[in-house]
């Protein structure tokens, strides 16, 4: 899965080399949950998404944007009466392919990268390190849509990060996949000249 991702960040990257970048800060709120066995009755957290992104125009419509962002996700279980929450720290690297409307709105959809920061387990008055009982790298597949607001180069995106990998490390105890639902906001900044049409 990594050459995979790799190789598509490398032909992505090489398609928009000689394009005119706008780039952007975005953050916004995470709704997190996993999925998988041995995890009992599993709810729904809040979190913060926050980073920077990069926009490249392949043509009138069409855009490429890579993002670096830092996503807070897990979720909240409980098993034999005993209920807790998983905290999930991620570098989020996610390369969208973006088809931009001329009225503002946008689709994109695109693979993303995972890069796991930090791990815990709170329950009760405890918390307990968990990094090593999980992989250092998770990967997704995200859909989204938003709006840009064209004269102030605002914009708001909706998102949905469907968990591919395993991020359990020891797959004998179990297995998991993260799911989480955005809301950001973000805003672009014209350079070398640019005019913005893309998000």
């Amino acid at each position: 899965m990594k050459r995979v991702y790799l190789l598509f960040l490398i032909v992505s990257s090489a398609a928009a080399a000689n394009a005119q970048v706008l780039l952007g800060i975005k953050g916004g709120a995470n709704f997190s949950t996993i999925t998988g066995k041995d995890y009992g009755t599993v709810k729904t957290i809040a979190g913060l998404n926050a980073g920077v992104l990069a926009s490249f125009p392949l043509t009138n419509r069409f855009s490429l944007q890579p993002e670096f962002m830092y996503s807070g996700e897990g979720a909240q279980s409980t098993e034999d009466n005993i209920t807790g929450t998983l905290h999930l720290h991620y570098l989020n690297i996610p390369v969208l392919f973006k088809y931009n409307n001329a009225s503002g709105v946008f689709v994109e959809t695109g693979p993303q990268l995972g890069l796991l920061l930090k791990a815990e387990f709170q329950f009760a008055n405890f918390s307990e390190d968990e990094k090593p009982n999980f992989t250092s790298s998770n990967f997704s597949w995200a859909f989204g849509l938003g709006y840009l607001f064209k004269g102030v180069n605002l914009g708001l995106d909706f998102r949905y990060n469907l968990g591919l990998s395993n991020f359990i490390e020891d797959t004998y105890t179990g297995n998991a996949r993260s799911n989480v639902i955005q809301a950001g906001i973000f805003y672009l900044f014209s350079i070398k000249g640019t005019t913005n049409n893309h998000s």
